[in-house]
This record gives C-alpha cells, sequence and structure tokens, in this order.
C-alpha cells in the first residue's frame, strides 16, 4: 500500500524533528506539513495509476526538485510558504541521510 510505504520513508524526517530542539509548534506545524505532503503524494498516485510502479524514493525526490507541489487545498499562501519550507528541509534531511554511511543511520 502506498500510504504505509510512504509512513514508513517519512518516519526518520520525523523522528528528526521529534529530536530537534524546535518548539512543540513549530515541530507540529512540520508534522502537518509531512502528513499533507503524503496526502498530496497519495492524490497523485490516484489521479497517475503509472507512478505506483516508480519508487517512494523517486516519487519524493522528483515532488521535493522544486518545492514541493503546489497544495492541492491550499487556505493561503503563508500555508504554501510554510509547506514549501519544510519540503525544502525534508529535501535537505534525506540528502545528508543518504550521505552517510550505512552505520550510522
Amino acid at each position: 500500500m502506498p500510504g504505509q510505504k510512504l509512513v514508513e520513508y517519512l518516519m526518520p524526517f520525523l523522528l528528526h524533528l521529534a529530536a530537534s530542539g524546535l518548539t512543540k509548534k513549530t515541530i507540529q506545524k512540520r508534522v502537518d506539513n509531512v502528513w499533507v505532503l503524503r496526502a498530496e503524494i497519495i492524490r497523485k498516485f490516484q489521479e497517475t495509476p503509472r507512478l505506483r510502479k516508480k519508487s517512494v524514493t523517486e516519487i519524493i525526490n522528483a515532488l521535493l526538485e522544486n518545492d514541493g507541489p503546489l497544495l492541492y487545498h491550499s487556505d493561503s499562501e503563508e500555508q504554501q510558504r510554510s509547506f514549501e519550507s519544510t519540503c525544502r528541509k525534508l529535501r535537505r534531511h534525506l540528502t545528508d541521510s543518504s550521505a552517510r554511511p550505512e552505520s550510522t543511520h
């Protein structure tokens, strides 16, 4: 199931946020944005079934190239900016994590 694979893929970033020392409010905003990203990916799976043949890594990397997708349901520019900021942080986290040796994960 794509949703479960996404959760497993995103969990290290969520754990990183929890251990980051950020305020609870900031962490919650980032977590909310990650769940929005997950929902956007699932929506894209439904609209474009051929995406299901791609790996979660490929899909997320493609979506994060330009600071994340344009939100389908966005209430404001501020929400979009916050979402894009989280996408940038997620992209950096994934890039940094992939550069580390396996033994340090």
